[in-house]
């Protein structure tokens, strides 16, 4: 209580300090879309003290109309300026020096706990969820830390956005760069750039960025932190690029599979236990570095990975991705240094054990953060609990297998489309635990409506290939 106590004095103090004049209230909603609302600096000391009330009728996966009251109540130790607003404008690398306060007032921002009218923890929040699940980790002494490589696509944005309503488009890729290539465009590298300057000015470290494979695809990766960070930094990180690009004039996505016939947007996540400060994973005695913790926590992803593939890849999207061919993972095994496999255990340098740790290659970045670590860990923790046997590691390119071979060698693979995903999850009691009843109910029943509307959608494809046909 006393840290809690010392955090939100200092970000009083801020506010104050720096005529800090409107604060965003941040949370997310089941489907991992950021929701927000602004008070003035008059009304958030009352709001660390009892939280705010608002509808949660009207927000996807929370509350009932006959129980619509909630609880936002601020997270002290989430406390950033928003870079892009106001007179210290990093996104646009200029100092405004206006005179218009609403116009340029500084403004931060504070990611909320969501709560019942009686303050109990409400169980449809994803920050909830993913604590929970934090929790459980700690209970057996673990602390999961966690750092995703975020892909995303940059598009031009059309001159005439009618005919965005009037027309189906395809999107047209502000580059025809490929992986690492140096001669994208100008706005390309000005882009990361200021992403990343917006970004590390709210305290989000960045390890690499470079151009991604396809045209127009970009990488920025996450250095590693704490799973509760890391997901709201990932929310975070999804709104900096989005401003940028708005501010430049061109349009950012998340889309797993914006373009057909390249490679689409994964978010592969490394994944890290420690007990204290000790690396849980590493064993420098271990042929291949890996803990019995490790190995055990490899054989629970790969046990239920087709039934958390729905949440990790929740949209009809998602599949267009997870397909042979394009560099992202189908088959459910694991290997070392084998970027086929859907569990990777990266090469390290010499003498650096205490650096071991997994990469989970399937999630893609449209993904709801909390809800992705907090199944990918339940997965996890599952194997140790019940001392899992790590199966054999894939020794061969996956890609160049036929389905025979593969299928010889015991290699399942992970769902083909949301519905196999779903019904897989719909099966799952770890899912159903790790998310609770509210969000696992919830999801299903979204996810399929999602389906059945999409299976009912005459496509572009179906009219091409069979109007004049038939």
């Amino acid at each position: 209580m006393a840290v809690m106590s010392a955090q939100r004095e200092s970000v009083l103090r801020t506010i104050e300090e720096r005529d800090i004049r409107f604060v965003r209230l941040w949370f997310t909603d089941v489907q991992g879309f950021l929701k927000s609302f602004s008070i003035t600096p008059a009304e958030l000391d009352e709001a660390f003290e009892d939280g705010l009330v608002f509808d949660g009728s009207v927000i996807q996966g929370f509350a009932r109309a006959q129980e619509a009251d909630m609880l936002a109540v601020p997270d002290a130790a989430t406390f950033e300026l928003l870079p892009w607003v106001g007179d210290g404008d990093v996104v646009s690398g200029r100092w405004s020096g206006a005179t218009d306060r609403a116009e340029h007032a500084t403004v931060a921002r504070l990611f909320c706990d969501v709560r019942l009218p009686s303050g109990e923890p409400f169980a449809g929040d994803p920050r909830q969820v993913l604590r929970r699940n934090l929790d459980r980790a700690r209970r057996h002494g673990f602390t999961l830390m966690a750092g995703p490589e975020m892909e995303f696509f940059v598009f031009r944005t059309p001159e005439d956005e009618r005919r965005r309503s009037a027309e189906v488009r395809a999107p047209d890729p502000i580059d025809g760069a490929g992986y690492f290539d140096q001669t994208a465009t100008e706005t390309t590298s000005m882009l990361r750039r200021k992403v990343i300057s917006a970004i590390e000015a709210m305290g989000i470290p960045v390890e690499y960025s470079h151009h991604e494979i396809a045209p127009g695809q970009q990488e920025i990766d996450l250095r590693a932190t704490d799973g509760l960070t890391m997901a709201d930094s990932i929310m975070t990180f999804r709104t900096v690029v989005k401003e940028v690009a708005r501010s430049m004039g061109v349009h950012a996505t998340f889309m797993p599979k914006p373009l057909t016939g390249v490679n689409g947007s994964g978010m592969h996540t490394h994944l890290t236990l420690f007990e204290g400060d000790q690396n849980a994973f590493a064993d420098p005695n271990d042929p291949e570095g890996l803990s019995e913790v490790a190995r055990r926590f490899i054989a629970g992803l790969l046990r239920h990975a087709r039934a958390i593939t729905a949440v990790t890849n929740p949209w009809v999207n998602s599949y267009k991705r997870l397909v042979p061919g394009y560099e992202a993972p189908v088959h459910i095994c694991w290997a070392r240094n084998n970027r086929s496999a859907l569990v990777r255990v990266p090469t390290l340098r010499r003498g650096r054990a205490e650096g071991t740790r997994l990469e989970y290659r399937a999630p893609d970045p449209a993904c709801n953060p909390y809800l992705a670590l907090a199944v990918i860990l339940a997965a996890g923790l599952d194997g140790i609990e019940q001392g899992l046997p790590l199966p054999p590691e894939a020794l061969d390119n996956l890609w160049e297998l036929d389905e025979r071979e593969r299928l010889a060698l015991g290699f399942e693979s992970l769902p083909a489309s949301l519905l196999e995903a779903i019904d897989a999850m719909a099966g799952s009691e770890l899912v159903a635990e790790a998310l609770g009843e509210h969000v696992f109910a919830h999801l299903l029943a979204n996810k399929r409506a999602e389906w059945q509307e999409y299976a009912a959608h005459v496509s572009d494809f179906e009219l091409d290939r069979l109007l004049d046909l038939l």
